[in-house]
Parts: structure tokens; C-alpha cells; sequence
């Protein structure tokens, strides 16, 4: 009887509608209010969006610069550059790099124009010579393999790893300010300059291979010592010259058993 009754269209138990028509008065302030509400958030999150792209570039910017920045080199930076590497004691004039104006912001010229510039074009062809002649030197003691060029070429990034974080670390210890990593890559990488010379140097001439690794670790230690002063002086919040100066000796001296572990070239992690 009740399955009739609900079922019967005449018998009044049927369902109302739950969907009212709205006047058109109350369809126009829906249909503004609803504009109102898509064009403000999407206001929004455009801003939002923009400032985090603004800032995540700034940051790329900040700390990992352009990389075509540091291979705008000739050969009269290269030859210069290997001069102050090599002879620091003979370098004349200032550390302090060149600053150019870029957009309402100071930038640094490229090393073509600045001999204190960083680039990375010395520091990759000096790492890949130190591959090389290691690799020239495990032939001669008849241990030349692939896999061992594949040892010395992992030690030799180890090697770079850890300078690059000797000279982040203390930076960041002494407050020093925000320097782009790619800075620090370059100044580590200078490294195998001095050693690749004094390998060669050894394959040369048995007995010159510790006279030039003692010289060039020296030197690497001195033009060190230069450049993390005036990345100091350019960027500490504070100084305190004695603190400064004990982290300065502390990478100098670091140089040694970093030169003396890469320059032993053979298939250990030991020396």
C-alpha cells in the first residue's frame, strides 16, 4: 500500500524540488561576486608566485652566479693569472677585484678585464693535466689501468671537495658575508696548477719534485691568504683581527698535507 502510494503521482507524497531559480537580480551579484573572488586570488597567487621566482633567482644569483662568467678568459689573463699563482711574491698593485654597475646593483667584471677575477677555466684544464700526468706516472711504476685513472681522477674531486669546504667553512665562521660557490670552486681548483707542476717537474727530474711542490704549496698558501683577506674585508659584518688572522694562517698551512696527499700519486687514500 505504501509502495503505491509513492509511487502515484496524484497522491501528493512526491518530492519537491530543492533546486530554487534565482531572480535576476541575485544571478547578477553571484556571477560579480564570483569574478571578484577569481580575479583577487588570482591576483594573488601571481604575486606570491612572482616574489618566490624573485627570490629563488636572486639566490641562484647570489650563490651560484652565471657560469659563462668565469670562462670569459684570453691568453693574456691566462699567462697573468699563472704569474700570480705561481710567483705571488711579484704581484703588484691591489687584490681587490674590479666592480661595474649592473642593473641598479654592483657586479664584478669578468676575469678578461680583472686579473683578481676567479674563473674556472685554469682550475679545469690544471685538473685534467694533474689526471693526465698521474696517470703518465702510474705508467712508468707499470700500474696504468683505466680503473686507476678512474682512482685518480675521484681523489683529485675529493681533493677539490674538501678545499672548496676549508675555504666555505671558514668564511661562514668569520662571518664573512655571501660569496658565490662558484668563487670558492675556482680558488680551490687553483690547486692543481702547482701540483700538476710539480709532478711534471718530477717525471722531468726525480729530485725536483719536493723543491716545487714546498714552492708552489707556498705560494698557493700566500695568494690563499690574499684573496680570503679581501673577500673578508669586503663582506665581514664585524672584525676582530686576531680571529681573522688565526683562520688565515690556519688555510695557509693547510695547503701542506693537502698538496702532499694529492701530489703522492698512487692507488691508496693514504699517502
Amino acid at each position: 500500500m505504501y509502495n503505491n502510494l509513492s509511487n502515484n503521482p496524484d497522491s501528493g507524497f512526491h518530492k519537491q524540488g530543492h533546486n530554487v531559480p534565482l531572480s535576476p537580480f541575485e544571478n547578477g551579484l553571484y556571477g560579480a561576486g564570483s569574478g571578484l573572488i577569481r580575479s583577487g586570488l588570482g591576483a594573488y597567487g601571481e604575486k606570491i608566485l612572482g616574489s618566490s621566482s624573485e627570490y629563488v633567482q636572486s639566490n641562484i644569483n647570489r650563490y651560484f652566479a652565471d657560469p659563462q662568467y668565469y670562462f670569459q678568459v684570453n691568453d693574456d689573463y691566462v699567462r697573468n693569472k699563472l704569474k700570480v699563482l705561481l710567483f705571488p711574491f711579484l704581484h703588484r698593485g691591489h687584490w681587490t677585484r674590479i666592480t661595474e654597475p649592473v642593473v641598479g646593483r654592483l657586479s664584478y667584471k669578468p676575469p678578461i678585464y680583472d686579473i683578481n677575477a676567479p674563473d674556472l677555466y685554469i682550475p679545469f684544464m690544471s685538473f685534467f693535466t694533474y689526471v693526465v700526468l698521474s696517470g703518465l706516472v702510474l705508467g712508468r711504476r707499470g700500474k696504468f689501468s683505466p680503473e686507476a685513472v678512474n682512482w685518480v681522477f675521484m681523489k683529485g674531486l675529493v681533493g677539490w671537495f674538501f678545499q672548496v669546504m676549508l675555504l666555505k667553512i671558514s668564511l661562514m665562521s668569520l662571518s664573512g658575508g655571501e660569496t658565490a660557490l662558484l668563487d670558492f670552486v675556482a680558488y680551490a681548483g687553483y690547486a692543481f696548477t702547482g701540483i700538476s707542476l710539480a709532478i711534471l717537474g718530477g717525471i722531468v727530474w726525480s729530485y725536483s719534485y719536493y723543491p716545487l711542490l714546498a714552492w708552489t704549496c707556498i705560494c698557493m698558501g700566500v695568494f690563499l691568504v690574499q684573496t680570503m683577506r679581501r673577500v673578508l674585508l669586503a663582506g665581514a659584518r664585524s672584525y676582530d683581527s686576531t680571529r681573522h688572522h688565526y683562520f688565515l694562517l690556519f688555510i695557509g698551512l693547510a695547503q701542506f698535507p693537502l698538496f702532499l696527499w694529492l701530489g703522492n700519486v698512487s692507488l691508496s687514500w693514504l699517502f
